[in-house]
């Protein structure tokens, strides 16, 4: 469910860090979102299972319809939180983990600003080829980068 538009906007750490309570609430939503679908498809296969298993089976209409209701009103919520987590120009990195990315120029590159959901704060960086594995403490180089765009 990742969305793949990228944007050519970069942050300052400041501006990153501004961001993050707006981003963490879009965040939840679109990883709740993501939860009650898998719940929802678990219980759909569990289902089709037991119907297989028993030759067919009594299935109430009325849960079954008000569940894949639910099931398409998470999708459609968890697709509008990423969609505008991807408007303001943050990277969805890994969405069961709550990692985003902020492009951030630093001495004429990008980099990205590294937050991980449950960090109080960005505190970490690493190069667009390295990914989370290659994270490194935030420095002063970049701490007092600025915008030039």
């Amino acid at each position: 469910m990742e969305l793949s538009i990228m944007s050519d906007r970069t942050f300052t750490l400041d501006e990153a860090q501004s961001l993050l309570p707006i981003l963490e609430s879009l965040l939840r939503a679109a990883i709740d979102g993501k939860k009650l679908i898998e719940e929802v498809e678990a219980e759909m296969q569990a289902l089709n299972h037991r119907i297989f298993l028993n030759g067919g089976t009594h299935v109430d209409v009325v849960s079954f319809a008000r569940r894949k209701a639910e099931r398409t009103k998470a999708e459609q919520r968890a697709k509008d939180a990423l969609a505008e987590i991807d408007s303001i120009g943050v990277q969805v990195k890994d969405l069961d983990i709550g990692l985003l990315d902020f492009p951030c120029q630093v001495e004429g590159r990008v980099v990205l600003l590294c937050w991980r959901m449950g960090e109080p704060s960005i505190t970490h960086w690493h190069s667009t080829e390295e990914g989370f594995a290659g994270r490194k403490p935030i420095d002063e180089r970049i701490a007092r980068s600025k915008r030039t765009n």
